[in-house]
């Protein structure tokens, strides 16, 4: 095997800005995957012939991302880079008449909408708020600009929320009182802000009108919602997702739909009230129509989201009742006849086709991950990557048939990095139901010889480890090492239909584990160039829980365990998380109104079987799986003489987003493998 002190030597000097190495091809390497330019947010003209996109870049010099906005032409070739500011630039929207690109920019100190037009010209500052623009959409007339800022609801003004702020940070007080959950969300603590929307003229005078002022919520939704979130109904109203629930926010799901005027003449009228579960994602149709996605059980986050249609009557409709699959995304063709969704699929993320008016659901694009849809003319744009390649633009044509490649922006990069080569597996699973799962073979692989084996388990537990190519769990990174890489989808993942998702639920250490110790059976017996005597199993999240409960209900298969960010006790995990809605769903109530729930596959009980070597890393910012858990972890292996290292990292949340931090992972990670997988491991 190739030792991973080797392959970072030789790329040590290479920064992952800097082109792909010409030289001579050498195995895929964390360098590599850091050096990838992350295409996202494509955004097509109104005359469907060019989109314009987001790129980022890694400086491993500076320790961080940057993102500039590109251009390319829907026929492909042509892509340019726009922006080149040292800047962030991004979320680019052509204006509607196509003379210019509206986009995020933190020029100045402070994020705002800028203006680049396209016949040539300097960009131009359009908003200049005192607090910061996370993200913004145009109306479809070119009018006005609804922008999100997280301000103080009981602010009148947006000044008074940043003098509030300054004041803040010049107390010597540093106090801060809480009255209710959340008191912290995800890796950051709160402070009383919301994320409302707030409706301004298209060349940004004039006051902000606040769209939320009456109402105790966030749009875009804390940590991770966009623009996605809310839309333009027409060129004088907005319908935004948001959840108005007080105290009840951290335990529940029950985001509504609301309609608010944007001259903020009346407060915002709920389109969803009768559903106490999750309304999101509204998409307005050229047509005059209203689609968005819901859910239908309360509480449970990865319950089937169903594509709900309202007619310009106000009448409604579920448009995919009959289809078991949960879309994460919608967009509108022209016409105003068809939704483009994308969902999980069989170990993938593909692109489907929705007939509006009989909900007829086509695949169109099958295998790959789709990240991201623009329609453009009579065509549609995507974002799409795959085990083999990071994401690049492609135009696909409604009636399916193979992507056109737009951009290319990766495409010496993968080539001179070697990959291994992926395949797909299936084998009976729990109960003989058919469970899928993934390979990637070694680099330099050579089937006359035995190759040990990273068994990679994939968090949620509502998740996949599918055909994508994934910046922090990348089975590439294991193949460029020397390792085979296996990977299950076991009863929880997505992508087969809601019961086998639903199955999880109050089972997280029986089914899931019957067909993690089924599936790596199965690919053993069918690659024989797998050496199952040199097996080690790395989790993170639900797979971190997962790890530790291997460690004491399977202790006798792996050489080694690596468990990121992983509960111990499933009990004291509930205490000390956030979003309570999923434990709560997860087993069935609270640990004082189902004990025996949270004992049932608790890895705290299964302690004293332990005996497996452990690495155990924990980011300390994980408000999700908090620090203590990895810390008891760490405890109850050193306690009782276990082969063991804990690493810590500070300034990390419940993942590791820093490049220097990543490639320390991955440093970390593969010379534990290397040391307990070699043929004779290491004391």
């Amino acid at each position: 095997m190739r030792s991973l002190v080797v392959l970072l030597a030789a790329s040590a000097a290479v920064s992952a800005s800097a082109p792909a190495r010409s030289a001579e091809p050498h195995p895929f390497s964390v360098h590599d995957m850091l050096a990838m330019e992350r295409i996202s947010e494509p955004a097509a003209s109104a005359d469907g012939r060019r989109v314009a996109f987001t790129v980022r870049t890694t400086d491993l010099d500076a320790n961080r991302g940057r993102t500039d906005v590109w251009i390319a032409d829907v026929a492909g070739g042509g892509a340019r880079r726009l922006t080149t500011d040292p800047a962030n630039d991004s979320s680019p929207r052509f204006t509607p008449d196509g003379t210019a690109i509206l986009f995020l920019s933190t020029r100045g100190g402070s994020s705002q909408v800028w203006s680049l037009p396209l016949a040539g010209g300097e960009a131009r500052r359009v908003t200049g708020f005192p607090l910061d623009v996370t993200s913004f959409v145009v109306s479809p007339d070119g009018t006005r600009l609804v922008v999100s800022m997280d301000v103080f609801p009981d602010c009148d003004t947006l000044a008074c929320t940043a003098e509030r702020l300054a004041a803040t940070e010049e107390s010597p007080a540093t106090g801060q009182p809480y009255d209710r959950l959340f008191v912290r969300h995800w890796d950051t603590w709160t402070d009383g802000r919301r994320s409302h929307l707030f409706a301004v003229t298209a060349d940004g005078s004039g006051t902000p009108v606040d769209l939320m002022r009456a109402m105790d919520a966030d749009c875009p939704s804390k940590p991770f919602g966009g623009a996605e979130e809310y839309t333009f109904a027409g060129p004088d109203a907005v319908v935004f997702a948001a959840r108005d629930v007080g105290r009840e926010e951290a335990w529940s799901t029950d985001f509504d739909l609301y309609r608010a005027p944007v001259d903020g003449s009346a407060p915002p009228a709920n389109l969803t009230d009768d559903n106490p579960a999750w309304d999101t994602q509204p998409v307005y149709s050229p047509t005059g129509g209203l689609a968005y996605l819901a859910m239908r059980r309360p509480g449970y986050e990865s319950d089937r989201f169903r594509v709900v249609l309202v007619r310009p009557d106000g009448s409604r409709r579920v448009l995919t009742e009959d289809w078991d699959r949960s879309p994460s995304g919608l967009a509108w063709s022209r016409d105003g006849k068809t939704l483009y969704a994308h969902a999980d699929h069989l170990g993938n993320h593909a692109l489907f086709a929705i007939d509006a008016e009989t909900g007829r659901v086509r695949t169109i694009v099958e295998r790959g991950t789709v990240r991201a849809v623009a329609p453009a003319g009579d065509r549609v744009v995507i974002a799409l990557d795959h085990l083999r390649s990071p994401a690049e633009l492609y135009a696909v044509e409604p009636g399916g048939g193979a992507p056109s490649r737009i951009t290319d922006l990766n495409g010496e990069r993968v080539a001179a990095a070697i990959l291994g080569e992926p395949e797909p597996f299936t084998f009976a699973g729990w109960n003989g139901e058919t469970v899928h799962g993934w390979i990637v073979k070694p680099v330099g692989f050579d089937p006359s010889r035995r190759w040990p084996v990273a068994f990679l388990i994939h968090g949620g537990p509502q998740g996949s480890f599918g055909n994508d190519f994934h910046y922090r769990w990348n089975p590439q990174a294991y193949a460029g090492a020397g390792y085979a890489a296996v990977m299950v989808d076991f009863h929880g993942s997505t992508g087969y239909g809601q019961e086998f998702t639903d199955s999880i639920r109050g089972d997280w250490g029986g089914k899931p584990l019957e067909d993690l110790q089924k599936g790596l059976a199965a690919a053993l017996e069918r690659y024989p160039w797998m050496d199952g005597e040199r097996v080690c199993a790395l989790g993170a999240s639900y797979g971190g829980y997962m790890i530790n409960w291997i460690a004491g209900a399977w202790p006798d298969r792996f050489r080694c365990l690596v468990n990121h960010d992983g509960n111990l006790d499933e009990v004291m995990a509930y205490f000390e998380t956030e979003e309570l809605w999923f434990p709560e769903w997860e087993r069935g109530g609270t640990p004082w109104e189902v004990p025996e729930a949270y004992r049932e596959h608790n890895p705290r009980h299964l302690v004293d079987r332990w005996k497996t070597p452990m690495l155990v890393i924990h980011g300390a910012l994980d408000y999700r799986v908090v620090l203590t858990q990895g810390l008891a972890t760490f405890t109850a292996l050193q306690r009782q003489g276990i082969p063991s290292r804990l690493l810590v990292f500070p300034d990390e949340n419940h993942w590791v987003l820093k490049p220097a931090n990543s490639i320390q992972w991955h440093e970390t990670v593969l010379g534990w493998l290397d040391r307990w997988l070699a043929d004779e491991p290491a004391p």
